[in-house]
Formats: C-alpha cells, sequence, structure tokens
C-alpha cells in the first residue's frame, strides 16, 4: 500500500521516495594535552559557511587536565583571528550524585549570560579523575547568514567534580548579522587532556 500526500507518492512497498536530509561529516579532531580545538572555514579542510544550514558539533570523551573545569566555546566573524561575539544564553540541568542522596532538576539563572563576549561554559565543574569526562552536543544554525542573529542547542553529559552525573541543556544566539566562520572550544583552566571533536553539516531535508 502506498503513502500519498498532496498527490504524492512517498512510500510505496516500504521505500521512501523523498530526501530525509543526510549527515556528512566534515572534521574530526583530537585532543593531547591542546590547549583548545579550533574549526576554521577554509583551514585543514573545515567547511563551515552556507553549504549546511546546520552544522552539528559531536564530543566525545572530554577529560580536562584541571580539576573542576568547565567546557567553553566561542565564535569569530573574522577567520578565527578574534573570538568574543555577543551571545546571550539561558541554561538548566539534571543531576543526580553517584551515591544516590541528591538529586535536582535546576534553572540556573546565575549561569545565564546576557550579551557579553565572554566564553560560553557548555560543560560545568567537569572532573579530571581518570574515568572522568564529559559528551555532547552542540547545534548552530545557519552561520552564514547576513540577515538574522545565529541560535544554537547544546546538550551535555557530564561527570561533575564531585561525582554527580550532569545532563546540562544550553541555549542561546550569537547577536551578530555578520556571518560566523570559526568555532573555538577550550577548558576554562587547563588543557584539554584528551577527547574527540567531530564536525557534521546537515543537508536540507
Amino acid at each position: 500500500m502506498a503513502i500519498i500526500s498532496n498527490a504524492t507518492t512517498i512510500a510505496d512497498a516500504g521505500a521512501f521516495s523523498v530526501s530525509l536530509g543526510a549527515m556528512t561529516h566534515i572534521k574530526t579532531l583530537t585532543a593531547s594535552s591542546s590547549a583548545n580545538l579550533q574549526f576554521v572555514h577554509g583551514s585543514s579542510s573545515v567547511v563551515f559557511d552556507g553549504t549546511y544550514p546546520i552544522y552539528m558539533f559531536k564530543f566525545i570523551g572530554l577529560h580536562p587536565a584541571t580539576d573542576n573545569s568547565s567546557f567553553t566555546y566561542q565564535v569569530s566573524t573574522n577567520g578565527g583571528t578574534s573570538y568574543g561575539v555577543n551571545t546571550t544564553t539561558t541554561y538548566f540541568r539534571g543531576q543526580h550524585e553517584e551515591d544516590g542522596s541528591s538529586s535536582a532538576l535546576t534553572y540556573v539563572a546565575s549561569d545565564d549570560i546576557a550579551d557579553d563576549t565572554g566564553f560560553i561554559p557548555l560543560s560545568e565543574d567537569c572532573g579530571n579523575d581518570n574515568d572522568q569526562n564529559c559528551s555532547g552536543t552542540l547545534m548552530i544554525f545557519n552561520p552564514a547568514s547576513t540577515t538574522f542573529v545565529k541560535h544554537w542547542l547544546n546538550n551535555m553529559s557530564a561527570t561533575q567534580r564531585n561525582d554527580y552525573a550532569f545532563n546540562e541543556f544550553m541555549a542561546g544566539y550569537f547577536n551578530t548579522t555578520s556571518a560566523i566562520n570559526a568555532v573555538k572550544f577550550e577548558f576554562g583552566a587547563g588543557a584539554i587532556d584528551a577527547g574527540l571533536i567531530k564536525l557534521y553539516g546537515i543537508k536540507d531535508s
């Protein structure tokens, strides 16, 4: 039996006839006692322009060299010459202690950013025990637009320094109509001891 919408056959005998979009791997950077990791359009095979309407970063096993350090990022409109675009954000998280003694779901107003140019904490208070790390996803929408501000969404799973499991949710926008063409990641204190950051482009569906 076929599925038909507005006189168009969408599926017939289980096969879809329309594209559902595709996620294309662009670049993987591997940290090894790295001060930061940067994705700059046009450098080292990085694509970060109008080729894709959505860009997705995957953070895998990021381990800070320094205990109680937040994983952060900022963007550039001049190819990485400088980072510090005005940003407004909001942040909330769920947390649960390893021994089960404490849990909470909290909107953290003190972590909100109001039109500031500093680095943005994506994951807070990361622990640097040998088994501690943070992982997650960041999506940036239409960074090449010269009409609109640039929205983004972030979700992280982290082992906090006191052995809390953090599930962190952050969103915001870069308050610029200039195209964003570079992204820089770093811990607030110390190096990125180990881990991977993967960049993908998501095509129109």
